[in-house]
């Protein structure tokens, strides 16, 4: 990749993930160019970017708010990423256009949680430089970027996208195959859908759930992730529990009923002010404090040699 002072990026979309996403490329000083519907949001979002590394008057930087995508001067441009609504059709157009106007030596990426790539960008001529870069909330937090491999995406490209994500600290992950989830949400899920089970069996409470999970294997996975940690453990002691628990597991293809119950009543969590629990306005403000100052401490701890 070039040198980072050297480069640019280019952001689409105002929202929230736009605002964490851009912050993730300018605490590192990468010039950042982010584009809007209109030059207001694009410009209001740029000033929740600075704001989120710490820099919120910086007078003279080098980034641009545009709502013109035929404006923008590709010539130091090394990465463009698309984080708009989350709607097929809308990105659809916004790749067909990024399809004619920028430099097919460019790679193009999309944040998107739930549609494959593969799939957005099928008919376009520059198919192979177009991939996943799926990013967790919030994205000038959290390290991990899913780089995920379409049908026809070019891998000499994406790992030059990895390149840039390591040089600006980020933690990113190759995907090597189009499947609903890629990876971290797979994975997730898959313990989701155990979680909910057990509370709707009567097992535990959601509360007991929580410390289950934080204070035994989530804890150990703030040191090493689950493949090295049984390697330290032995897949031995591994196997020989999995042989009594696999069969009891939860297979369910479906929303579990209690889940689909509290969506049909609208208890969708803090935002709603009502999930497994009530949460007044005061309640979901403290929690979510405690859970920033949590994931910033554990990004230190990440970061140990």
């Amino acid at each position: 990749m070039p040198e980072l002072a050297r480069s640019r990026v280019v952001v689409f979309g105002t929202g929230t993930m736009a605002a964490g996403i851009a912050a993730g490329f300018m605490e590192k000083g990468l010039p950042v160019t982010l584009v809007g519907r209109n030059a207001e949001k694009a410009q209001d979002c740029i000033s929740k970017s600075l704001a989120l590394v710490g820099r919120a008057d910086e007078g003279g930087a080098p980034h641009v708010a545009s709502d013109r995508v035929e404006d923008i001067d590709w010539s130091e441009v090394v990465w463009v990423i698309e984080t708009i609504v989350e709607n097929m059709h809308v990105k659809q157009q916004l790749f067909e256009r990024l399809d004619s106007l920028v430099p097919s030596h460019i790679p193009i990426g999309s944040n998107s949680s739930g549609f494959p790539i593969s799939k957005l960008v099928d008919r376009l001529k520059t198919s192979s430089r177009f991939m996943g870069a799926h990013y967790f909330m919030p994205a000038e937090v959290v390290p991990l970027v899913e780089i995920v491999l379409g049908e026809k995406t070019d891998v000499e490209q994406a790992n030059r996208v990895v390149a840039l994500y390591r040089e600006i600290g980020k933690k990113p992950v190759l995907v090597k195959k189009d499947i609903p989830g890629f990876l971290a949400n797979r994975i997730q899920h898959a313990l989701m859908r155990e979680a909910l089970n057990l509370v709707e069996l009567g097992v535990a409470s959601p509360e007991d759930v929580d410390d289950a999970v934080r204070y035994s294997f989530g804890f150990r996975y703030a040191a090493v992730g689950p493949m090295t940690q049984k390697e330290i453990s032995g897949w031995d002691g591994m196997a020989a529990a999995a042989r009594e628990i696999y069969p009891s597991l939860s297979n369910a293809t479906k929303l579990s009923p209690t889940l689909e119950r509290m969506m049909v009543e609208g208890r969708t969590g803090m935002k709603a002010g009502h999930g497994f629990r009530p949460w007044t306005a005061e309640e979901a403000q403290e929690t979510r404090a405690a859970y920033m100052q949590r994931l910033s401490a554990a990004f230190k701890i990440l970061n140990m040699p």
